[in-house]
């Protein structure tokens, strides 16, 4: 029985991606490099940013890219003071209180950002545990963070459903045992299936999303004697 939904955050909740794709784009000009969205979704979508630092700027020592990075993220929050959740999202927090199910939030994104986007989306108390991928011993597509999550709520992963938008946390999900649906925000629907989301949805107003988890809920009539 369904015990926990577990959510991504950037791309899964709210599409950020727009926004740190014009904050890359503004901050890898100073170093005359062009970027498009192939590129932006190859190289930096869904990956922590010390990798993608030391991916495209090796150049810099790890002062300078922690500090590349700080300021990245820093341009990010001045340019997404008007974000909005995907289509559904309140619908579904509605349910999951309906149903007395327990939330999770597993996320790749800086501390300062994840406060930041909850803060603006008014969602601070929606979740029963936050888990940072630098809190963790890796982050996505690594396990561990959806490990810690289910280690929190005390709950076994067959008893949860994961969020996703990117390879790398479908992988980290699924990794984990998680059964895991992709939102296809920001990236091909078939190809979030190709990696492990058995369910690829564009957002959570998507009929095919709100038949599943009302499946869940349904009680087993085959167990009835009538």
């Amino acid at each position: 029985m369904l015990a926990a939904v577990l959510f991504d955050l950037d791309g899964t909740i709210v599409n950020t991606d727009p926004i740190h794709y014009q904050a890359w784009q503004q901050m890898l000009a100073d170093y005359n490099i062009e970027i498009d969205e192939k590129f932006y979704k190859s190289r930096i979508s869904g990956r922590l940013n010390p990798e993608i630092v030391k991916d495209i700027l090796p150049q810099l020592s790890p002062a300078e890219g922690q500090k590349f990075a700080d300021d990245k993220e820093a341009l990010f929050r001045e340019l997404a003071s008007h974000l909005q959740p995907l289509s559904g999202f309140a619908e579904l927090l509605a349910w999951t209180e309906t149903h007395q199910l327990k939330r999770a939030l597993v996320t790749n994104a800086p501390r300062l950002n994840v406060e930041f986007v909850l803060e603006v989306l008014g969602i601070k108390e929606a979740f029963h545990t936050v888990i940072l991928a630098e809190d963790c011993t890796a982050g996505k597509p690594d396990p561990a963070p959806y490990q810690a999550a289910l280690n929190k709520l005390k709950i076994n992963a067959e008893k949860a459903i994961a969020l996703e938008d990117s390879p790398s946390g479908i992988r980290a999900a699924v990794a984990a045992g998680i059964p895991t649906i992709g939102i296809a925000s920001t990236h091909d629907p078939q190809n979030l299936q190709t990696v492990g989301a058995f369910m690829a949805i564009p957002d959570f107003t998507d009929l095919q999303l709100w038949t599943f988890l009302n499946s869940l809920t349904e009680p087993d009539l085959s167990a009835i004697n009538f």
